[in-house]
């Protein structure tokens, strides 16, 4: 049976939130929160539908990319709509065989059909530049939570429509979306089965 990509549907729910947990599960924190942010992220005005891709191999969903709405709050005082991906989530077991490149490539030219002017991101340049990322802070945009001296090579930017960000110098602050309590990501993990929390190298937190 070939790969299927398709929308996430109401249905899939508890199986790809099941699905980020595991893919995250003691990568950069003890735990993680990813499952919790994707699952409140759903009633946000912010996420997009339409870009809540999947992946099934052999009928088993094990790949799946979250889209949301940002900005960029230009320092005179306009604002540039963007929209931001992630949680991407590979189920353990599958990494590796280029699912995540396949959702990444498949919903960024869903997101341009649809006529999103550019996508900021934060994660590893040296993945996301084979999709076209490139470093934010060489286009004028900078992380709010650093000095725009500080380099910041972890956030990047890729325009979908040409000369989107042109001219353009701003601030890029994460969504409230992806900010959670640990109280509520506790009771929430309550229904999933129990995972061992481990703090292991090279966590962030």
């Amino acid at each position: 049976m070939k790969n299927i990509v398709r929308l996430e549907n109401c249905n899939d729910y508890s199986e790809v939130e099941n699905l980020t947990r595991e893919a995250f599960w003691n990568v950069y924190r003890p735990g993680c929160t990813e499952h919790y942010i994707l699952h409140r992220y759903r009633k946000l005005p912010e996420f997009i539908p339409q870009l809540s891709f999947l992946i099934e191999d052999e009928g088993k969903i094990v790949a799946h990319i979250m889209y949301s709405k940002g900005e960029i709050i230009c320092d005179n005082g306009k604002i540039i709509p963007i929209i931001i991906f992630g949680p991407i989530s590979v189920l353990p077991g599958y990494q590796g065989r280029g699912y995540g490149s396949e959702l990444i490539n498949y919903s960024l030219n869903k997101a341009k059909d649809m006529g999103f002017g550019a996508v900021v991101i934060t994660g590893d340049p040296k993945y996301y530049q084979r999709f076209g990322f490139e470093n934010a802070r060489s286009r004028g945009i900078y992380y709010s939570d650093l000095p725009r001296d500080e380099e910041m090579p972890f956030l990047m930017v890729k325009e979908l429509k040409k000369g989107y960000l042109k001219e353009v110098i701003g601030t890029y602050k994460d969504p409230s979306g992806y900010l959670v309590d640990n109280s509520e990501v506790a009771e929430f993990d309550l229904k999933f089965p129990i995972k061992e929390k481990l703090k292991l190298p090279g966590q962030l937190i």
